[in-house]
């Protein structure tokens, strides 16, 4: 009986050392490959942070955008990326919202659902250059090649609305079934019950979803290229062409000229940290809804 016992736990200490072994592999590989990363990152921010800084002024926010050998700013650049960026949240969102309200309520277990759902992830995956083409073809052609802001946020709206749906279904789906059985108990018709309670317990998801979607256009090129396509001087007429930060600096950073790659530059720092600033709103506000609080 004792040799039992004694060979079980030579078995027993053999399994544990190579689970422990196997554990730190995995750890050291964890490390190793999030130092990878963290590194090309670290050099890609320096990269910008350094070759960006020398451009950073009042002149950046106040004055246009210059022509070659002289200096200006982006000003009319960033009027027309906040222009844009707005108008294509407000046409987004209540659409995103409203699918994925109906996806998550009504169209669960229905193969109208499957469908919605299956093409909405091919538009979330699909190039923001094919968005753009489509509505190229969709509102600028139909124009007579008219150039437009308009046309700018309708493409980069095709790219917040899937987000949204996306994000909005999901969160609604977190929402306990209790809750809606409560609701209901008490004869509060489903809308109501979708309105103020459903979209309460939600909210913080769902306008995180709205944050990450603002993130991800204000950086978008490709889309803006065949709509917006770019202006170097003010203009607030959203039926005309209207510059923007990433056209800006896809055009200057591929000139010849010092000045315009050194607003490149810039223009690329301010975007980077707009977008870190929105991302990080959008964490603090989905984990302050999740903490709980005494």
């Amino acid at each position: 009986m004792s040799s039992t016992s004694a060979r079980a736990d030579a078995v027993a200490g053999r399994l544990h050392a190579r689970r422990r072994l196997r554990n730190a592999v995995a750890i050291v590989l964890a490390v190793l490959t999030a130092a990878f990363g963290l590194f090309f990152l670290g050099w890609i921010l320096w990269t910008l942070a350094s070759k960006a800084i020398g451009g950073i002024n009042w002149a950046l926010f106040t004055r246009m955008t210059p022509p070659p050998m002289q200096e200006g700013g982006l000003l009319n650049a960033f009027f027309g990326s906040a222009v844009m960026c707005v108008l294509a949240i407000a046409m987004g969102t209540p659409l995103g919202v409203a699918a994925g309200t109906w996806l998550s309520e009504y169209g669960r277990a229905r193969k109208a659902g499957m469908v919605v759902r299956f093409v909405n992830d091919i538009l979330l995956s699909a190039p923001s250059i094919v968005l753009g083409l489509f509505v190229y073809t969709l509102v600028v052609m139909q124009t007579g090649g008219r150039f437009s802001a308009l046309a700018g946020a309708i493409a980069l709206a095709f790219i917040v609305l899937p987000v949204v749906v996306r994000t909005t279904d999901e969160m609604l789906q977190l929402v306990p079934v209790q809750m809606r059985e409560a609701a209901l108990s008490l004869g509060v018709p489903q809308w109501k019950v979708i309105v103020q309670v459903l979209y309460r317990s939600a909210s913080a998801g769902i306008v995180t979803g709205i944050l990450l979607s603002l993130a991800r256009i204000s950086g978008e090129t490709a889309p803006l290229l065949f709509t917006a396509f770019g202006n170097q001087y003010w203009n607030s007429n959203i039926l005309q062409p209207m510059a923007s930060v990433p056209v800006v600096m896809y055009q200057y950073a591929g000139s010849p000229y010092e000045s315009w790659q050194q607003l490149a530059w810039a223009g690329a720092l301010v975007l980077t940290v707009f977008v870190l600033l929105v991302s990080l709103s959008a964490r603090a506000l989905l984990l302050r809804n999740t903490i709980p609080h005494d």
